[in-house]
């Protein structure tokens, strides 16, 4: 209330440029705090009502008390909204969208004055497929979109989510992680071996071990299936629908 009383002096009463200037003040706010971190937030995920795109958008802020505040949740899930609503591609697009009059990155300055912590729009992910998933994990800790090459069902798809959420994939499979990834892993795993006193001709072999296994603990579709983990996620999709597939997924969570 201050502050609004403060505005209105300031601006002999005029009530639109009040707004303005509170929202000058809180991009001076948010100049003053850009040095803070902002390891809590909230992170939303939701689809577009026919399934075939979703988003993830992650709201930081500094403390665990806003994070928990309705209205901050709220805000966090209409930028979500207006993303889907706007088939906005990337987080530039959407800081620059206009909501309630304008844009997505004044409204945040409007929090930062409002709250007196630094808030920032921090991720923004989008997933389009022939059907999408969305799964939010741990009281909004955690967003997840999974891209299906068909529809699937909401079990299917939620069981695929969850894995991602709990065993945090780097690719779908072994095509997709970089060449220099993989070159990285081998030529650690032949320097712990050759430590061990092996020889180097057999270093060679236990290193390709090792690769087969870091693929498997590290794509998707060669993890064990969390829920039957004497199959994997590749031979459990198999199962529901043997030209079923996962065309893309995005993994968002806090810190």
């Amino acid at each position: 209330m201050m502050d609004c009383r403060k505005a209105l002096v300031e601006t002999d009463g005029d009530f639109e440029k009040a707004v303005d200037y509170l929202r000058k003040k809180g991009q001076k706010v948010a100049a003053l705090r850009s040095d803070r971190e902002t390891k809590e937030g909230v992170v939303i995920a939701k689809t577009t009502a026919d399934n075939k795109a979703g988003v993830v958008v992650l709201l930081s802020c500094e403390t665990d008390f806003v994070a928990k505040n309705e209205d901050f949740v709220k805000f966090a899930q209409s930028i979500a909204d207006l993303a889907l609503a706007n088939n906005t591609q990337t987080v530039e697009e959407l800081n620059a969208a206009p909501l309630d009059g304008a844009t997505v990155a004044d409204k945040v300055n409007d929090q930062v004055a409002k709250i007196g912590e630094k808030i920032t729009l921090s991720r923004f992910e989008r997933v389009d497929a022939a059907s999408v998933t969305a799964y939010i994990h741990g009281n909004y800790r955690m967003g997840v979109l999974v891209g299906f090459s068909k529809p699937v069902s909401e079990e299917t798809g939620k069981d695929i989510a969850m894995q991602i959420a709990a065993m945090s994939p780097i690719a779908i499979d072994a095509d997709g992680i970089a060449p220099e990834t993989i070159a990285r892993e081998k030529e650690i795993a032949v320097e712990q071996i050759k430590a061990e006193g092996k020889p180097a001709e057999m270093a060679e072999k236990i290193a390709a071990g090792k690769i087969n296994k870091f693929l498997k603990e590290s794509t998707l579709l060669g993890q064990a299936f969390v829920k039957d983990g004497n199959k994997s996620v590749g031979d459990h999709l198999k199962s529901v629908d043997a030209e079923l597939k996962v065309s893309s997924f995005k993994r968002v969570a806090l810190g």
